[in-house]
């Protein structure tokens, strides 16, 4: 496996019924709505869990690897920390959640060296908030964070779906995150 690949996959977090869906169903459209409002409902997911990671290419060395997500609310409420530790990788990659002015950011400090910038949507049935790629700080010769989805399950559960795009293609990954405790300190898995 390329070690660009290994960036994708530890900046993944979600899961899903399969694999084999598309990372957007262009039917589903998003709806504008109050960045403020998707802002708040993504904050609600403050805590840590874990779930193993699913690709899109089953038999990869790292499908099936358990990882751990710490989501933080920090900076006076201005911020959310999004931290992913996959087993037996020691280092992870961070992204933060804000908003700017009337829209929903996202900016993923990748492994790959580079810092996208993506921007967020609600789903007008309120359930999903998807983050798609707007801009690229650094360069792009190993690919970027392409795309960040959040599927809200319930108090204790959500799912998420991260696209990193390669110069040859792209990677998916999913993972179904159970939550182990509610404050966004470290838990033991």
């Amino acid at each position: 496996m390329k070690p660009f690949a290994l960036a994708f996959i530890l900046a993944l977090s979600a899961a899903g019924p399969s694999l084999a869906q598309p990372a957007h169903d262009s039917s589903e459209e998003l709806a504008p709505v109050d960045a403020r409002e998707a802002f708040e409902k993504l904050k609600s997911l403050a805590g840590t869990y874990v779930g193993q990671l699913r690709l899109d290419k089953p038999g990869d060395e790292m499908d099936g690897r358990l990882g751990q997500f710490t989501l933080r609310v920090t900076s006076r409420g201005n911020a959310l920390v999004h931290e992913l530790s996959l087993s037996g990788i020691p280092d992870h990659p961070v992204t933060v959640f804000y908003l700017d002015g009337d829209r929903l950011m996202a900016t993923h400090y990748c492994d790959a060296g580079n810092r996208p910038r993506l921007v967020g949507a609600l789903s007008p049935d309120g359930k999903k908030i998807e983050f798609e790629f707007l801009d690229l700080s650094g360069g792009d010769e190993y690919g970027h964070m392409h795309r960040i989805a959040f599927t809200f399950g319930d108090e204790n559960n959500h799912t998420e779906e991260w696209t990193f795009k390669f110069p040859e293609g792209e990677f998916r990954g999913r993972f179904e995150l159970q939550r182990t405790n509610a404050d966004g300190g470290p838990a033991a898995y």
